[in-house]
């Protein structure tokens, strides 16, 4: 037992980069989250978004922002607010950290085909977000100093 514990608690000063990364980008995104949440224009401000970056965006993602998510420009509003708030608060937490860099990932890399942007632009920090949460979703970040490692043991999904 002891050794294990050792070995555990070596292990998670050895993974402390990971750690910070996964709670900078729960704070980044959380934060993000709830600025959105307190704008009382914010699904306006999705739709002149979106009408603005028509012309920008990828070829293959106009006929979605032209079919839904324009029209739908509330509903989209509220799962990004929404959205980014919880992936926020579980890589903060460490908990289902997997599931919500995934999702976190497929959330950044929609706003990446709205605006069409370049992979290689300055500007564009969509694809980086996007390669930061796919790599927290690849390896065990929620394992180290989170709630995924105590819950792993409970329940085989968190693993």
């Amino acid at each position: 037992m002891g050794d294990r514990l050792f070995a555990k608690s070596r292990n998670a000063i050895r993974m402390w980069p990971i750690v910070l990364l996964r709670v900078y980008t729960g704070v980044f995104f959380a934060n993000a989250g709830i600025g959105k949440l307190s704008r009382d224009n914010f699904a306006q401000g999705v739709e002149r978004f979106l009408s603005s970056r028509l012309d920008e965006c990828f070829e293959f993602y106009r006929p979605l922002v032209k079919a839904y998510f324009l029209p739908g420009h509330e509903i989209v509003a509220f799962m990004v607010a929404w959205g980014e708030l919880a992936l926020g608060v579980a890589m903060v937490l460490g908990l289902a950290t997997r599931y919500a860099a995934f999702a976190g990932a497929f959330m950044v890399m929609n706003f990446w085909f709205a605006k069409g942007e370049p992979v290689l632009a300055g500007s564009n920090h969509d694809v980086v977000w996007m390669i930061i949460l796919l790599v927290l979703g690849l390896i065990p970040a929620g394992r180290v100093m989170g709630l995924d490692d105590g819950l792993s043991d409970r329940f085989r999904f968190l693993r």
